[in-house]
């Protein structure tokens, strides 16, 4: 009778102990980055945009390797001449949604952590007003300096007018989607992670865009591997 009750003091100990560990397990789960990354992009599953659209739905691994940060700290970690990716967009771009399951799974097949940036408010407003080129919104401090440190491999930023013609608005930009290799300090690379066949951020994707998606966003990871990749005139 001793010895049974000892095993059932045993036995309790050991399954209190794994019920425990499962639940702190649990709990550093949905304290995590790859659990808000998940819960951030699923929420937004069939709802509708802005313009009435479907928004597409996307499956975020529970295993996302999703690291959020601000501008100021992606700024930090260039000049502290760090070598990492870094994705810039945001949860109800369609550009963002056709491309973040690619990203997702080459980033836990190379075993490779991912910034992300939320720009959709830190980011300036330029428009054109009577044909002149005005600022209607600053940027934050960290998004102004992150066109400083990126501004090699970054786009300069055009509008346009009522003929259709681009204006120069004397500035970079920072778009959604943009994935960028940062190589010990130095930006070498950006891709959008978006075919240039797809024209229609929430229609179907077909396999060749999804092969061009793929394409793109594995050259990031090449760089970061190795960095003479970027140099060469056709890399990837």
């Amino acid at each position: 009778m001793k010895k049974r009750i000892i095993k059932i003091i045993i036995f309790v100990l050991i399954a209190g102990g794994f019920f425990i560990f499962i639940h702190n397990d649990y709990v550093r789960y949905k304290n995590s980055d790859a659990y808000k990354f998940k819960v951030e992009y699923e929420n937004l599953n069939g709802e509708k945009s802005k313009t009435g659209s479907e928004i597409r739905s996307v499956t975020i691994s529970k295993k996302n390797r999703m690291k959020y940060a601000t501008a100021e700290e992606i700024v930090k970690k260039i000049d502290n001449n760090e070598s990492f990716a870094v994705y810039f967009g945001f949860a109800s771009c369609p550009w963002c949604r056709s491309m973040i399951e690619n990203l997702i799974d080459l980033s836990i097949d190379e075993e490779v952590d991912v910034y992300y940036v939320d720009v959709l408010n830190i980011r300036d407003t330029i428009e054109l007003v009577d044909g002149e080129v005005k600022k209607t919104k600053e940027g934050t401090k960290g998004y102004m300096d992150l066109l400083d440190r990126l501004s090699s491999v970054l786009s300069d930023y055009s509008l346009k007018d009522k003929d259709g013609n681009d204006v120069d608005t004397k500035e970079k930009r920072i778009y959604a989607p943009n994935v960028v290799a940062v190589v010990n300090g130095l930006p070498t690379k950006l891709v959008e992670g978006v075919s240039s066949k797809l024209t229609d951020p929430y229609s179907n994707i077909t396999e060749e865009m999804n092969k061009d998606s793929i394409d793109q966003l594995k050259c990031i990871f090449k760089c970061l591997k190795e960095n003479n990749v970027c140099k060469k005139e056709k890399a990837c």
